[in-house]
């Protein structure tokens, strides 16, 4: 599969765009486990072209990540191009347009999967992009708006026509939010539409090896997105690398998994600083399934995400640790 001239291969698996998770520290790693392509936080345009620090960090990308895209998001013509050409001069290998954020602080204003209650400006905002831009613009939306409303099958035909290199669909309307099972009906329909010729990504609800290699079979995407289900879990690209190559699982030690979580919260803590770095991993950590089936272990959860410190964080894991492989 390609976007543009970048290839990444038979099938690739992407890490999905999440905001407050897909941080440097976090692509990499994924990147490391596996991942074929990773994507950015949300970037907002209107922040960007404001030179917002917190927004501008945002782009930066750490060469051995790559390829990495960056993702804007807004609802004005002028301001997205204005901010396609600021994330431009970051140089990622691409740029990812937003039409999917389903949040209502994104989406009751008109931007993320709120575009797709305006469609022609929608269209027109992707076109002018393209044009501004040299490297591969692609999109990422959803269904629909509603379930009355689930145009992705023309939308699709509309965007491919505005020159974008690619095209990732998130199996759900925007009134879903994440709840229900993610649809790929329509997903597949796009991607058997003749007249499509650009790469189509899926993306919703693959949690494990063998959902991605069904999926991939039976609705024919070039390429699957993940998210949800990274993390806490890094290592999950690795385990779906691993079975689409040889049909079975890999078994990675418990040890090796606790190391890429002591990882992201000694990078967290680095980056940002001890409190901030600690609040910002916690989502990770109560994700994780790595706790999964430890007898007795709602004291020590609730321990382990009030703690405060680098220091007693790091006691409750060894703690954690030494039980685990007792």
């Amino acid at each position: 599969m390609k976007i543009g001239n970048i290839d990444l291969g038979n099938r690739p698996i992407m890490l999905a765009p999440m905001e407050d998770v897909t941080d440097p520290s976090f692509r990499l790693i994924c990147k490391e486990q596996g991942a074929d392509m990773v994507y950015t936080e949300f970037v907002s345009a209107d922040a960007l072209i404001r030179n917002i620090n917190s927004t501008t960090r945002k782009l930066f990308i750490d060469p051995a990540e790559r390829p990495a895209a960056i993702q804007i998001y807004g609802k004005e013509v002028e301001p997205m191009v204005e901010a396609a050409k600021i994330a431009e001069a970051a140089q990622p290998d691409v740029l990812d347009i937003n039409f999917g954020c389903p949040v209502k602080k994104v989406a009751s204003k008109g931007a993320g999967s709120g575009m797709l209650r305006n469609v022609p400006l929608l269209l027109e905002i992707t076109r002018a992009i393209v044009d501004a831009v040299k490297i591969p613009v692609t999109v990422k939306t959803r269904l629909g708006w509603d379930c009355e409303n689930k145009i992705i099958v023309e939308l699709a035909e509309q965007l491919q026509d505005c020159g974008i290199k690619a095209l990732t669909i998130h199996g759900r309307t925007r009134s879903q939010m994440y709840n229900g099972e993610a649809d790929w009906t329509l997903i597949g329909e796009v991607k058997r539409n003749p007249r499509m010729t650009i790469p189509i990504i899926g993306n919703g609800d693959i949690t494990s090896p063998e959902k991605l290699v069904e999926y991939f079979d039976r609705y024919g995407v070039d390429g699957i997105m993940v998210g949800r289900a990274s993390i806490g879990a890094p290592w999950i690209f690795r385990e779906m690398k691993h079975y689409m190559a040889t049909g079975e699982h890999l078994a990675i030690p418990a040890a090796e998994k606790m190391a890429l979580l002591r990882r992201q919260i000694s990078e967290s803590i680095d980056r940002i600083d001890e409190y901030r770095g600690i609040l910002h991993i916690r989502r990770h950590l109560a994700a994780s399934p790595l706790f999964k089936g430890i007898p007795n272990f709602r004291s020590t959860r609730i321990a382990m995400l009030q703690a405060g410190t680098r220091a007693e964080l790091e006691a409750i894991l060894d703690h954690v640790e030494a039980t685990m492989l007792a």
